[in-house]
This record gives structure tokens, sequence and C-alpha cells, in this order.
């Protein structure tokens, strides 16, 4: 029951934001958005894991987003499924065990930005469809540290590093952790 309740509080602090009408560097003047990335995985505890000790695991991201905002900052509120895939055994862990889906709610605000620029940070939460022992519950919640650039007017990219943990809800927590980049089409 505790699960269920923490993740009702992370859809609702999503979701429970009003919408800017002012400019947002994510869409420009368009009101929606579809995203692409692939991440490599990183064998971290940290939230923001340091570029070391990566490792045979993958992650194909999908995200459809409209705009949103949050203390005025502008802000995307999206859907996304996440694909991870591992290969082989490395540092102990055998991470071909791990290939699973994760479908999840997020929020990004862009804390600085500029006309065709912005850096931001995001959280979220959502479910992987089977438990393991790296991270022992469906339940997942997610982080994401980001930089993105508009490359014309409907296409932007971004570099991020991301981070799937349980956020305590269960014994094992050792997270999933990725740096990746992607590909973002507004319309």
């Amino acid at each position: 029951m505790k699960k269920i309740g923490v993740f009702l509080l992370a859809v609702a602090a999503c979701a429970g934001t009003a919408q800017a009408d002012d400019y947002n560097p994510f869409f420009g003047d368009f009101r929606h958005q579809i995203a692409l990335g692939l991440g490599w995985g990183v064998d971290s505890g940290f939230i923001v894991p340091p570029p070391a000790r990566f490792v045979p695991f993958a992650e194909a991201h999908f995200q459809y987003s409209v705009p949103s905002a949050m203390f005025y900052l502008p802000a995307r509120l999206s859907m996304n499924v996440s694909q991870v895939v591992g290969v082989g055994h490395k540092y102990g862990w055998a991470w071909s065990r791990y290939s699973i889906p994760i479908v999840y709610l997020t929020k990004d605000l862009a804390f600085l930005n500029g006309k065709d620029w912005y850096v931001g940070a995001g959280c979220g939460g959502g479910f992987q469809v089977a438990e393991n022992e790296r991270i022992g519950s469906k339940l997942v919640f997610t982080l994401k540290v980001f930089a993105g650039y508009r490359l014309t007017e409907r296409l932007a990219s971004e570099i991020y590093v991301k981070h799937f943990s349980n956020g305590n809800t269960a014994p094992e927590n050792n997270s999933y952790a990725f740096y990746g980049a992607g590909v973002a089409y507004n319309f």
C-alpha cells in the first residue's frame, strides 16, 4: 500500500501545475513533442552517476510531451516508455537478466534557457514490467538531468544522465543509470 501512495503522490506532483503563457524552450511555437533517445549504462549507486564503470546495459527511450510550467519555469509533462537491454556479465552483475520495459510519467523543468538552448532536470514515476534483484520492486522513480539545443524550429537534440530506482520502497535498490543522447521533434 505504501508503494501505491508514493506513486500517486509523484503523479499528482507532475500533473498538478498550470501551463504558463510564456515562451517554452522545449516547444517554441508548437504544442506537442515526440522524442527518441539512446543511453548507455553505468554501474553506480549515485543518483547522478560519475562517468565511470560503464557496463553492457543500454536504454532505448520514446517520449511524448506537452507544454507545462512549474513555479513559472517552463516545463514539459511527458509519457515515457523505455526498453532496457543488457548483455553479458560485468562487475558481478548478469546484465542480460535486466532486459525489461519501463513505463512512466515525468515532469521536466528548464532551469536555464535561451532562445535555442535549455538546461534542466526532471523526475517522475512508473512501473517496470517485473521486479528483479537489481531493483526489487515493479515501482520505479526516475531522475534526469539534461541539456538541449534546438537545431531547427521543429528539431532539437539533448544529452542526458538518467537514474531509475525504487526510492527505497524495497530492500533491493541497486538502480539503473544511463548516459544518453536523443532527438526531439515538435509539431
